[in-house]
């Protein structure tokens, strides 16, 4: 019996000042921990639910209104920017044959990379490194050197912020595309214009505060995660339409009224308002309500905004919005498109060039195989329309407060891969560009080494990029933060540093 009473008796043996209040046996440890894990799952119920009590980790910002979640907010401190234009090419562009020369590649060229006999990347053995496809020239007043590759962009090379050292984490295209538009490899992340949304929400009562343009071709690689609003708030999401495919069901449906139209509506928000004031904690009824409420009035602005025939006929040659090139054409279309959003003060732009759909370089950037063949299809498609926007921002005034940001998910090696002519992922040095707002003209930052292969003095990382984008914005990359299963997440984790260097 005494055995069996000591099996039982889970004594603590530890020091003489433990309190005897302290010591449980097995029964009551057990009942303990039960009540404890009821409480825990009581708690989740009611916090899903909204009905349990504010606390200051609530993941609700206090002046983020539920029935009004747009409304305009002040950033942290006074902003450079209003709004943001992101351009992404999607398939991993390569920075030594366009932004980034390097005089050694050309002088090696067809010889190895040196220390790279047994160097294996993401598709493979590597062959010997191969000079620069397109020829480099001295660009603008500065001199920048930019290759041939695009020669409308090249002239725009003193509107120009170049970081040449940046780096991500992983080289393959789902994983980097994710990074370098929510921050994380990983699925399941907010996108940075939906923390931006979420932070300063919309300048523009009549359209989203964030709008994503796909490429005419397609989607990029991981879709909608771009544009994504993952555990934030789902009003804070992208809205995803294209100049040639506007956001759809929006026109009223022929046979009603207009009264008809308007009192429905009234009435619908009468009963969503009493809806929602029994659910304070719902925020995707919250989100739910906005977006058929902002429908409403984008009926009538959106279908204006996506209508370029007000444009005027030199605009749309400027664009090439007529060329023969049906691709080329319609992405001059989305960025027609794009500064017409961004002069109606939509907050953020993200604006698409290359798709997935098509298969492995052949609607996108992922020159693996046959470079040259593929980067010039590509390169006419991005280039006239891309400069024609930035140089339409410029003289309209707009780039004095609008950020444009360049960028690709990773680069290129200064190498062709082993028994092909073109060149394979790399993740450990490339290219983006900056213009416009906030930013220093004609200036370059970091670099790579003297083959481009890895950045050097100082490499940069996308943490970085996105906390100088929210710091132009007149956010504070650490202080915006959502409190999210137990964590206060950020869109640069628990890394990034502002780039200094490159603000004007």
């Amino acid at each position: 019996m005494k055995a069996v009473a000591r099996s039982r008796k889970m004594t603590v043996r530890s020091a003489s000042f433990v309190p005897q209040s302290f010591l449980l046996d097995r029964r009551s440890f057990l009942r303990h921990a039960a009540t404890g894990l009821g409480g825990i799952a009581l708690a989740a119920m009611l916090a899903d639910n909204g009905l349990l009590a504010a606390d200051p980790k609530s993941p609700l910002r206090p002046d983020i209104k539920p029935d009004a979640p747009l409304a305009p907010r002040k950033p942290h401190f006074a902003p450079k920017a209003k709004r943001i234009l992101t351009i992404f090419c999607s398939g991993a562009v390569s920075h030594v044959d366009t932004f980034d020369y390097k005089p050694e590649l050309v002088k090696r060229d067809g010889k190895p990379l040196p220390g790279s006999e047994k160097l294996v990347t993401f598709q493979g053995e590597q062959g010997n490194l191969v000079k620069p496809i397109w020829s480099f020239k001295p660009r603008g007043e500065s001199g920048k050197m930019v290759s041939d590759l695009f020669p409308k962009l090249a002239q725009l090379a003193d509107e120009m912020c170049f970081i040449h050292s940046m780096t991500a984490k992983s080289n393959t295209h789902g994983p980097g595309e994710n990074q370098m538009s929510t921050g994380f490899t990983l699925d399941g992340f907010p996108s940075v214009g939906a923390w931006v949304s979420y932070a300063l929400g919309s300048a523009c009562k009549d359209l989203p505060a964030f709008v994503a343009i796909p490429d005419p071709r397609g989607v990029p690689q991981v879709g909608p995660n771009n544009w994504g609003s993952a555990f934030l708030p789902a009003v804070f999401q992208g809205t995803a339409f294209t100049a040639d495919k506007p956001i759809p069901n929006l026109k009223r449906p022929t046979g009603v009224s207009d009264k008809a139209d308007t009192d429905t509506r009234e009435f619908l928000h009468l009963l969503n308002e009493e809806h929602l004031k029994a659910r304070p904690g719902d925020t995707e009824l919250a989100a739910r309500i906005a977006g058929y409420e902002l429908a409403a009035k984008m009926q009538l602005q959106a279908a204006e905004v996506a209508d370029l025939t007000r444009e005027s006929k030199a605009t749309h040659e400027a664009y090439g919005t007529g060329d023969a090139n049906k691709v080329k054409a319609g992405f001059a279309r989305n960025c027609l498109l794009a500064r017409r959003l961004l002069e109606r003060d939509v907050r953020f732009v993200q604006l698409f060039n290359g798709s997935y759909a098509m298969g492995e370089g052949v609607g996108n950037w992922d020159g693996h195989k046959t470079i040259k063949t593929q980067y010039d299809v590509h390169a006419p498609i991005l280039d006239q329309p891309c400069a024609a926007l930035l140089t339409d921002l410029k003289q309209t005034g707009l780039l004095r407060d609008t950020l444009v940001v360049w960028v690709t998910e990773f680069g290129r090696m200064p190498t062709f891969q082993k028994g092909a002519s073109g060149r394979d992922h790399n993740p450990k040095g490339f290219t983006v560009w900056l213009a416009g707002a906030g930013v220093k003209r004609a200036f370059s930052y970091g670099s790579t080494d003297e083959f481009g292969y890895q950045a050097i003095s100082p490499a940069t990382t996308i943490y970085d990029l996105h906390a100088t984008i929210l710091h132009i914005l007149g956010l504070d990359h650490e202080r915006l933060s959502y409190y999210h299963n137990g964590i206060e997440r950020r869109l640069t984790d628990v890394h990034g540093h502002v780039i200094e260097d490159v603000l004007a």
